[in-house]
């Protein structure tokens, strides 16, 4: 069992390399006819070629995460495909290669690209990611959502505070910081507005070039506005670097734990957290697709092909990859549009292909 198990391990994981290879290379030439277009665009901050290449090399780890699944199906798909149009299959079968023991080799195989799955999304891909951000910024801008930017909440003793953050400099400086205070009873107590801050180890920021405006008690009888201006402020609160960078950055480059920390922050000053608790399941349940995959693949040994019929089957098993690859993204829209729960909506994709591997398996493997 050794040589045979030897045998399968070898050709799936260089055909599961090889297709993932050609994906990797089709999303490289795509990102750099696009930065192609920002070479022009900002030649003049000293954007270059090499910072192009760099940018498009730093994608390559949020690619390969995306990819996984649909490689290791397709990739499966053509030996267990070829072993049958070869015989081979048929030769391991009369060695004593059962389904079940079939099952469980691809089953143990499947788990290493889980782990390698989870690896590349939950480490290599966020700090790859975030340091490609960082280095377009650092030539074309700050890094900003939207028109207003990112917003904040911090809720603390006996004050609430809602901070809106312009952007996201290369320097990891935060950019046109505004924060607004609320006293226990909801009434607008200050106005904070600073045009940088750096985010401390010690959970505070500090504030550069800061104006406040303050508003004093409203049950006094004349009422005044009281503005100060400071070089430098320390301002204590509870929002990390991390947090602010999910709030500029996409929830899906984030890592398990960041996500974890910044949905418990959000639900702690009662803000919605549907679309990062749907993105941290996906991160849970996206690299357990691998096993999927393989079960799903595994019937492809047990079918009779013609000469050149291979072919076919291969380009099923790519649509069937970019059909769960379109699932899982449409799921995701659709739960936090209506509202399902979190863990149904990162689940289903999975769940749906988990049905159709079992079927397949029991029909084409089991009975016949």
């Amino acid at each position: 069992m050794k040589t045979i198990r030897r045998l399968i391990y070898g050709e799936v994981l260089t055909s599961v390399a090889f297709v993932a290879i050609g994906f990797l290379a089709l999303f490289i030439f795509f990102d750099f006819v696009e930065e192609i277009q920002s070479l022009a665009r900002h030649a003049d901050a000293g954007y270059r070629l090499v910072h192009a290449v760099a940018f498009v090399a730093l994608l390559l780890p949020s690619h390969l995460y995306e990819l996984m699944p649909i490689a290791v199906l397709i990739g499966t798909i053509f030996v267990m495909a070829r072993f049958a149009q070869s015989s081979e299959f048929t030769i391991l079968r009369t060695s004593g290669l059962g389904p079940w023991r079939a099952l469980r080799t691809l089953l143990v195989l499947g788990l290493g690209f889980v782990v390698l799955t989870f690896a590349v999304g939950d480490y290599l891909s966020p700090v790859a990611d975030r340091t490609g951000q960082l280095l377009k910024a650092r030539f074309q801008g700050s890094i900003s959502v939207g028109q207003t930017g990112a917003w904040l909440r911090e809720r603390q003793a006996n004050a609430q505070y809602a901070v809106n953050v312009g952007g996201l400099e290369s320097d990891g400086s935060l950019r046109n910081v505004r924060i607004f205070e609320f006293d226990s009873r909801g009434y607008l107590s200050s106005l904070t507005q600073a045009g940088s801050a750096h985010v401390e180890g010690d959970d505070a920021w500090t504030l550069n070039e800061v104006n406040r405006t303050s508003f004093p008690a409203r049950n006094t009888d004349t009422a005044r506005i009281e503005r100060t201006e400071t070089a430098t402020q320390l301002w204590p609160n509870n929002i990390s670097r991390e947090m602010v960078t999910a709030a500029l950055l996409k929830p899906e480059r984030m890592s398990t734990i960041d996500l974890f920390q910044y949905i418990q922050h959000l639900q702690a000053n009662a803000q919605s957290a549907q679309r990062y608790e749907i993105e941290f399941w996906k991160k849970v349940f996206y690299p357990l697709s691998c096993l999927v995959m393989v079960v799903l693949a595994l019937p492809f040994a047990y079918l009779h092909f013609r000469s050149g019929g291979i072919a076919t089957y291969v380009f099923g098993g790519v649509m069937a990859g970019i059909s769960f690859f379109l699932l899982n993204n449409v799921f995701g829209y659709i739960g936090n549009l209506q509202n399902w729960q979190p863990w149904l909506t990162a689940a289903l994709p999975g769940m749906i292909y988990s049905v159709l591997s079992l079927t397949a398996f029991g029909w084409l493997v089991l009975r016949r």
